[in-house]
């Protein structure tokens, strides 16, 4: 990983460059994850982010799929911290202007 983005292989062969939101080590699980987005947008509208395990400690490490619901749990518990961070942040930035 480079400048906080990678390049993987879609399911077609195409190269395509992913952001890296985040990382963290869960002391639940003892793995550590990656959060990343190729800023795609859903039916929704929303961006699509995507989730893995991996090795920090090997840089050619392979991302892993993440395994159960529990694990899955605690990325959505972080990302929706995450959102409520930034709407707060946008909320106050815009009241003191």
């Amino acid at each position: 990983m480079k400048n906080n983005s990678f390049t993987m292989l879609d399911e077609n062969g195409k190269e395509v460059v992913y952001e890296v939101l985040f990382t963290f080590e869960s002391d639940e699980t003892g793995k550590n994850y990656i959060a990343y987005t190729d800023n795609a947008r859903d039916e929704s509208g929303n961006i699509q982010v995507y989730a893995s395990t991996y090795n920090p400690d090997d840089p050619q490490s392979k991302l892993e799929a993440i395994e159960s619901e529990k694990e899955w749990k605690v990325i959505e518990t972080i990302l929706e911290t995450l959102q409520e961070e930034i709407k707060n942040k946008k909320d106050n930035e815009n009241n003191e202007q």
